[in-house]
């Protein structure tokens, strides 16, 4: 096994004894190994990794509310008590996370993520066993901390392991996450309602293996994301800084555009199928088949969107993916059951391309901060799906289901503040065009870039 310092005759640096020698992208590592080269390689294997323990994470965390019946059953409970589960759960995950993510920022934790993984599986196997209403809250809150610690870190070592390609790790990293929401559930209804409550410490399994797979992902990520991190830096002069007052205005159209996203997703994951019955008399069982449908346009929409941001920049696919949706979801409250069907598929896949590209911005925006960015953002996304279903169920309640569709279709209208985004890659150009004319000729001679404005 050779080391993984790069090709041709400069990578050799003499011989490595051979319990030294690992190749950089393996979990498995033993020494630190990352160069300026290796920097610029993906580490697909770590992205695999970290994006099948992103399943696992969100897979143990949508069990949740896929047993509240049978919580509901077994402790005699009424829904506002329902509610403060689920409260106490969301402000767990979501609240805690920029938190976790800022401090992460400034004292990296390698074996972090392993950890969080801990606080889940302890969450697990108290909920399967509570023997009152106030030891569930302590099982809700266990598994809420241990999402608010898996998601800001694991976002960064996505990051780490790119090479460069931050939509693409992004994009890989967020698949996961949506295929362990969609399996969580199933999983509940074939085992959990089967076999009852005490049947959810049979997940500990999952979760034990999560720990396995991110201690290794931790060995990884001392001896070689950290140096990827300070190779790419130290040849990244074009970093942008913006002034302070621009940056915050930009956090607060990002966070805008997280709102209308998730707004919007949370009518189509929470109402569609009441929607889709309620507006054509369909079963539920082809509700269920249109609201498939449309979760696997999420998952392309999410794995499209990191990539394509590679390509052609994150602020082009913002525009695209919020307000690009908005001719459709306007024509949805008005089709027949067919293009209705026909059409969450774009709606899906365009909208759900835009988180990725979302994250990405903001670290480019935040480069020294993308914990906390990820830790915001994700915990954001965490939070106004709930305030978004709570919200709309009662506005349906209100109103009706119909009513709903029509009022959330203008909600990607709100894609236009897109336009107040800086450009972060042609000021990142302008920066790095600076930095080699001032190694050629000498600052003196050199005009500084001025400031976006």
């Amino acid at each position: 096994m050779t080391g993984c310092s790069g090709h041709g005759a400069g990578a050799i640096r003499g011989r490595v004894p051979e319990t030294e020698r690992s190749r950089e992208g393996d979990l498995s590592t033993t020494t630190q190994g990352a160069t300026d080269v290796s920097a610029d390689k993906t580490a697909f294997v770590i992205l695999a990794a970290i994006s099948f323990c992103h399943l696992l994470n969100d897979m143990m965390q949508s069990l949740l509310p896929a047993i509240y019946p049978i919580l509901k059953s077994n402790y005699n409970l009424d829904f506002g008590q329902i509610g403060v589960i689920t409260f106490t759960w969301q402000i767990t995950a979501s609240l805690l996370q920029p938190i976790i993510g800022s401090v992460i920022d400034r004292r990296p934790k390698p074996y972090s993520l392993a950890v969080g993984m801990g606080f889940t599986l302890m969450g697990l196997v108290l909920l399967s066993v509570a023997g009152n209403f106030g030891v569930l809250l302590l099982a809700a809150a266990l598994v809420g901390t241990g999402s608010a610690v898996f998601h800001p870190e694991s976002s960064r070592v996505a990051r780490m392991a790119s090479g460069g390609r931050h939509g693409l790790a992004q994009s890989v990293f967020q698949v996961g996450g949506n295929a362990g929401s969609a399996i969580g559930p199933l999983l509940a209804a074939f085992i959990v309602l089967r076999y009852g409550q005490t049947s959810v410490a049979w997940f500990a399994l999952a979760a034990l293996l999560g720990i396995f797979l991110l201690t290794h992902v931790g060995h990884w990520y001392k001896l070689h994301g950290l140096a990827r991190i300070k190779a790419r830096a130290s040849r990244a002069p074009g970093e942008v800084e913006l002034p302070r007052g621009r940056v915050a205005v930009t956090i607060v159209v990002l966070i805008a555009l997280i709102f209308s996203k998730f707004f919007y997703m949370a009518s189509m994951t929470s109402y569609y199928t009441f929607y889709l019955i309620h507006g054509f008399g369909v079963s539920v069982h082809t509700a269920q088949i249109h609201l498939f449908v449309f979760l696997a346009a999420v998952a392309v929409g999410t794995v499209a969107g990191g990539p394509i941001g590679d390509r052609f920049g994150r602020k082009a696919v913002i525009w695209a993916s919020i307000l690009g949706v908005l001719p459709f979801t306007l024509a949805l409250p008005y089709a027949n059951l067919f293009w209705t069907g026909v059409l969450s598929v774009p709606i899906g896949v365009i909208l759900a391309s835009a988180f990725p590209a979302i994250v990405v911005y903001a670290q480019e925006l935040l480069p020294k901060r993308v914990g906390a960015v990820a830790g915001l953002f994700f915990g954001l996304a965490f939070g106004l799906g709930g305030i978004g279903a709570a919200v709309l169920g009662e506005l349906a309640d209100a109103t009706s289901i119909d009513f709903v569709f029509h009022i959330c279709a203008f909600l990607p209208a709100i894609g236009l503040l897109a336009a107040f985004l800086p450009h972060l890659e042609t000021e990142s150009r302008r920066r790095r065009a600076q930095a080699v004319a001032v190694d050629m000729l000498g600052s003196a001679d050199v005009p500084p870039v001025p400031a976006p404005k």
